[in-house]
């Protein structure tokens, strides 16, 4: 890349410098090496006479007038995209790439069928799913949009509610019919339980009841974060689940699980699920296509408020 002088090329390349927060990623999004990046910035550092960002060892971050052409930059990779976006929409179909990070949980039980029918739709498009329960950089990680549960969404991210997220505490009817189920919230911690969880933490359940709050410490006896599993573990008579509802909502409604605690509100990672992506960039329109498509799913499946 030429750096002998400030253009439209030079002012992107500091764009996605500042974006990806650091020398190390802003090569891996650039394909370049990480001296190489740091070269050409520094050339137009020396080209300009002025210093566009401050390092650290771990981050860059843009001095005044970097942050001036960060804005500029910005604008002109935006009309670019468009520009492109422009010239794919003259064929009849819609095209473009999204890289998804979902629940293992929602994504496999609900999100599956979802991905199915609007890849159905719309074939031109390509879906990069990465089915995992962490919170991503998704700068560093080049995630267009990601759906998590918490109860209070990153600050630096757009949140699109997509719905409560509701635990039930439940068992197959053939354990049910050996040990019975809890009937009190305190009954939980003596029960063989069936749940997700993380390593190394401890497994607290909330539950609300209008004004009430109450935390259980959970002891599971069989834990994973493959709800799929899970629900094969409930299923097979293992214990007491606590799953989100949609794990085992069918059954349910089959008479095949039998479920206990239904006046308590029960949460163990937060109670709303939302859809997150990055404040200020340009979605394309097949972006722009899949977000209102997962809202308008998500509007007719998941439970009201």
């Amino acid at each position: 890349m030429n750096q002998t002088s400030m253009n439209a090329e030079s002012l992107i390349f500091l764009v996605e410098i500042l974006d990806a927060g650091n020398l190390s990623a802003a090569a891996r999004r650039l394909k370049m090496t990480r001296a190489n990046v740091s070269y050409h910035l520094n050339r137009l550092e020396k080209t300009l006479g002025q210093q566009l960002v401050r390092r650290t060892t771990r981050r860059v971050e843009a001095t005044e007038v970097g942050q001036r052409l960060y804005e500029h930059g910005s604008k002109i990779r935006t009309e670019l995209t468009m520009a492109k976006d422009s010239v794919r929409e003259l064929g009849h179909m819609l095209r473009g790439r999204i890289r998804l990070s979902i629940p293992s949980g929602f994504g496999q039980v609900v999100m599956s069928n979802w991905l199915i029918d609007f890849k159905r739709q719309y074939p031109g498009i390509v879906l990069d799913v990465m089915f995992e329960n962490h919170i991503l950089d998704m700068l560093r990680d080049e995630v267009d949009i990601s759906v998590r549960v918490m109860s209070n969404p990153p600050q630096n991210l757009v949140a699109r509610p997509l719905g409560h997220v509701r635990y039930t505490a439940c068992a197959s009817r053939s354990y049910v019919e050996r040990n019975g189920l809890p009937d009190r919230l305190e009954d939980l911690s003596k029960a063989p339980i069936i749940t997700s969880g993380v390593a190394g933490r401890q497994l607290r359940l909330s539950a609300y009841q209008d004004q009430k709050r109450q935390e259980v410490l959970l002891e599971p006896t069989l834990m994973s974060e493959n709800f799929l599993f899970l629900h094969h573990a409930i299923m097979a008579g293992l214990g007491v689940g606590i799953v989100p509802d949609y794990v085992v909502r069918d059954e349910v409604n089959r008479g095949e699980v039998d479920t206990t605690l239904d006046q308590w509100y029960l949460s163990i990672f937060g109670t709303e699920m939302f859809m997150l992506y990055m404040p200020n960039r340009y979605h394309t329109r097949a972006t722009s296509t899949f977000i209102e498509y997962i809202l308008t799913r998500a509007q007719a499946r998941m439970p009201p408020a």
